[in-house]
């Protein structure tokens, strides 16, 4: 049931390509890129000839395309400078970000910073871009950060700190979500992003942020659906298409609906894992989410938040009769799923000494764009105390 309603913006990707073999057809947004295109990629896609087929058809075009391939996990300042420079030297007319959420956080910021000259360090924050940018076509090759419809990119700088930018105006102009591109995914990598994309619809439906709306509601309930119907089967059997396109789907909403209503906690103290420890970001999300929905869960709001997505996620379990156990049913399902997927479930699996959980919980409260939108207010305490709990 949809709750009083309140004024709201809705921003998402104007033009969405779904389909088996679409990435193979350049035609539909060729002519919008110009003739000089930079594709941001990274190497495993290169060795994998994955955008093969799709440079051929832009070729067909005669568009001529200029490979970056640089972009790393957590992709840093330097990173992106690189990919700037490799598209001003090759006077680029648009830009098409191949891969992971890295590749496509460095592509919406290349084309910000080559369509408008503009200084990144005015433009990090939420609304400081100022546009316009160039061209940007997004294509995702894994089921998690539905980066090809949100408008915030994420770079790490200083070393250790992501910053953000976050700005309707690097919403790309077309999204090309091609499952078969997922086929090759490890089952590792399907389950964190998986979660991953779960978290964003999670935290999309409990955010306190003031543009939470009825959309991003129903399409953080609808991912849900989508992702929990299939990602057992997209981990355990990696060449079921019909599982891989439920997963690509089921991302793509959820970012939808984050890019809305904006996450929280669980992405705030998922960051330093990654920047710290280089964990990636889909795993980092998955080991602390359900700590941090436990801690959220003693909020009579939240509670009933998540009470509401449990038969969502999972249709075939039983429910309690109040929203706090339904809260803590979904809660540990949650858990036992993860479980079942064989991902870690302690920071001490991952490498992270104990006593890194106090600067982790001080970097964490850096955060402040995230911790603003949660359903409980979080100190670095309880931060600290969430860290070693799941050390």
């Amino acid at each position: 049931m949809i709750e009083d309603i309140t004024s709201f913006n809705f921003n998402t990707t104007p033009r969405i390509i779904y389909g088996a073999d679409v990435a193979k057809d350049a035609s539909p947004f060729s002519k919008l890129m110009g003739d000089r295109i930079l594709l941001i990629t990274d190497k495993g896609l290169t060795n994998l000839g994955l955008y093969g087929d799709f440079l051929k058809d832009l070729e067909k075009n005669n568009v001529k395309v200029t490979v970056f391939d640089d972009v790393e996990a957590d992709p840093s300042l330097k990173t992106l400078e690189k990919a700037i420079s490799f598209g001003k030297d090759i006077a680029c007319t648009g830009v098409v970000g191949f891969g992971g959420g890295s590749s496509m956080d460095v592509a919406k910021l290349t084309a910000l910073v080559l369509g408008s000259g503009e200084d990144l360090e005015s433009a990090w924050g939420v609304a400081n871009a100022k546009g316009p940018r160039l061209p940007l076509c997004l294509i995702p090759t894994t089921a998690g950060t539905g980066s090809e419809v949100t408008p915030v990119s994420i770079i790490t700088v200083d070393g250790d700190e992501k910053r953000g930018v976050s700005s309707p105006i690097i919403l790309p102009d077309f999204a090309v979500l091609d499952p078969t591109l997922t086929l090759g995914l490890p089952a590792a990598t399907t389950a964190a992003t998986g979660i991953d994309a779960m978290v964003h619809a999670i935290e999309a439906y409990a955010s306190k942020n003031k543009n939470n709306n009825p959309m991003s509601g129903i399409l953080a309930k609808e991912a849900l659906v989508l992702l929990g119907g299939s990602i057992r089967t997209a981990v355990s059997d990696p060449k079921n298409l019909q599982a891989r396109g439920k997963m690509l789907l089921g991302s793509m909403l959820a970012g939808m609906a984050f890019a809305n209503s904006p996450v929280a906690a669980v992405h705030a103290l998922a960051y330093p894992l990654g920047g710290s420890f280089h964990i990636t970001h889909g795993l980092s999300n998955a080991l602390v989410l359900p700590a941090v929905l436990r801690f959220n869960a003693v909020d009579a709001w939240a509670a009933k938040k998540y009470a509401e997505l449990f038969p969502f996620l999972f249709p075939n379990e039983e429910m309690g009769n109040n929203n706090q156990t339904n809260a803590s049913l979904f809660i540990e399902k949650l858990t036992v799923l993860s479980k079942e997927l064989g991902l870690p479930q302690k920071l001490r699996e991952v490498s992270i000494p104990e006593d890194a959980c106090a600067s982790m919980a001080k970097d964490a409260m850096k955060q402040t764009r995230l911790l603003i939108n949660n359903p409980r207010e979080l100190s670095e305490r309880d931060a600290y105390d969430i860290y070693h709990s799941i050390w």
